[in-house]
């Protein structure tokens, strides 16, 4: 194409030579050459044709090689695109298998798991969550937290300070004797929406195994004492319960005149305080075997009636009241059920219960009567066996109403609380712990004091 533009350049110079650009094309006389013209025309037309001609052939040459270097790269693409395409269906797959293997171990994690987003909204919620609160995560994804799991025990200030700092915040939410929970809170570490984990653990057995175990071993040491205690009283007391054998049989032989009737009496009066100490040394010997004993069903009536037989042969004061001297009215409603229960327990309860009705009706209250009472009521209400231990002596004030469940350890900075040695903390525990029932007291001048107590039956 240069070559024929230069030419047509070239000719256009050369004509401007001429005066007549058109005379070459004339005959002498100035007729025009009409073969001349032809032969010209026509050879410029052949040069034109082959120029032509060449820039086609050229032109076929590059479209050849442009289709040849199109053919070889699309049969390279093909290959690129099916080996991409194979890398992209390994690459989903990947993420489907490491996906299902994140959710696996989401859902099998032992704890409930709960995700939130920055607007606390939730973005996550594994299978234990699904079984704690009986909604599955299709209803709850995008909910508030609070909306989701109205249940949950922690506050949008706290989440908030766990988002806000960064901090990881571990609580603790415990019911005694019921359930206990430790709640991790902690913030993911990227800086998009993603926001908190919930960790929410089910302690409970395990709780409850610590405090079996520290039970057991605070009882066993309480047992142990208990027998050591006892085994250390009775020396004494059959030291005692010689020599005022002796003595007595010494005084009856001997002849002292009036006096003798008097040292019989205070000898009695020593013989029947060691015997009180005996028994006292006994139940310390029970109380330290109670503790081995494995739940069985009794009768709780029965063992109301052997707590009081045993209240006759412990509570005695030798200048004032015997508890020989106490009318007991029973109340035992008819065709009581028996309960799976630790019957020694129970008796050491029933036996704190009448020892405390007996303090309070010595320290005042119905002592003008012609004997004072103790009444016990045992019946059955709905799913539960209530015990009721009511007496009208001393009454207790509101402090000591709140301090006589209370270990000693635990009372309240009023130094008028209620006395250590009448706490009722060790039945109370008994009941709650032991027994999975419930106790309580009330008292009032008008109508008396009176211990409750509610056991399951099942």
């Amino acid at each position: 194409m240069k070559q024929l533009l230069t030419l047509i350049v070239l000719a256009s110079l050369s004509l401007r030579a001429h005066a007549d650009i058109f005379a070459v094309f004339r005959e002498q006389d100035g007729s025009t050459n009409w073969q001349y013209i032809a032969n010209t025309s026509a050879s410029l037309l052949i040069l034109m044709l082959l120029f032509v001609l060449v820039f086609l052939v050229r032109a076929h040459r590059r479209a050849m090689r442009s289709n040849r270097a199109l053919t070889e790269i699309k049969a390279t693409l093909e290959d690129r695109v099916a080996e991409r395409t194979a890398n992209l269906r390994e690459t989903a797959d990947q993420l489907r298998k490491r996906e299902a293997y994140i959710g696996s171990i989401v859902n099998s994690m032992p704890v409930m798991l709960i995700g939130l987003n920055q607007a606390l909204q939730v973005t996550q919620w594994n299978k234990v969550a699904e079984d704690t609160t009986g909604r599955p995560f299709t209803d709850v994804a995008g909910m508030n937290l609070w909306a989701a799991h109205p249940a949950i025990t922690l506050t949008e200030e706290q989440v908030r300070s766990v988002l806000d700092s960064g901090q990881t915040l571990k609580v603790k939410h415990t019911q005694r004797g019921q359930y206990s929970f430790d709640i991790t809170l902690y913030r993911l570490k990227h800086d998009d929406d993603t926001g908190i984990v919930i960790l929410i653990s089910d302690i409970t057995k395990q709780v409850n195994a610590e405090n079996k175990v520290a039970e057991r071993d605070k009882l066993s040491a309480l047992g142990e004492l208990a027998s050591a205690m006892a085994y250390d009283i009775s020396l004494p007391i059959n030291t005692i319960f010689k020599r005022v054998s002796a003595a007595r049989q010494q005084i009856e032989a001997a002849e002292l005149g009036p006096v003798t009737d008097f040292l019989l009496k205070e000898v009695e009066t020593v013989r029947q305080s060691a015997q009180q100490s005996n028994a006292i040394a006994q139940n310390l010997l029970e109380l330290a075997g109670s503790h081995h004993n494995t739940r069985q069903s009794a009768d709780v009536s029965a063992v109301m009636d052997r707590s009081i037989e045993l209240a006759k042969d412990l509570f005695t004061n030798s200048d004032g009241l015997a508890f020989r001297d106490i009318e007991i009215r029973r109340s035992y409603a008819a065709s009581l059920p028996q309960i799976s229960c630790f019957p020694s327990e129970l008796e050491q309860v029933f036996t704190r219960l009448l020892r405390s009705a007996f303090y309070a009706l010595q320290d005042g209250g119905e002592l003008s009567d012609s004997k004072p009472r103790i009444s016990v009521e045992v019946g059955e209400f709905m799913d539960s066996l209530w015990i009721k231990v009511g007496h009208r002596g001393k009454c207790l004030n509101a402090d000591e109403q709140l301090d006589i469940f209370e270990p000693f350890f635990a009372i309240s900075t009023n130094q008028t609380s209620f006395p250590v040695e009448h706490r009722l903390s060790y039945p109370y525990f008994i009941i709650t712990e032991h027994h999975r029932g419930h106790m309580s007291v009330t008292s009032d001048e008008q109508l008396g004091t009176s211990f409750n107590i509610q056991l399951p039956l099942d």
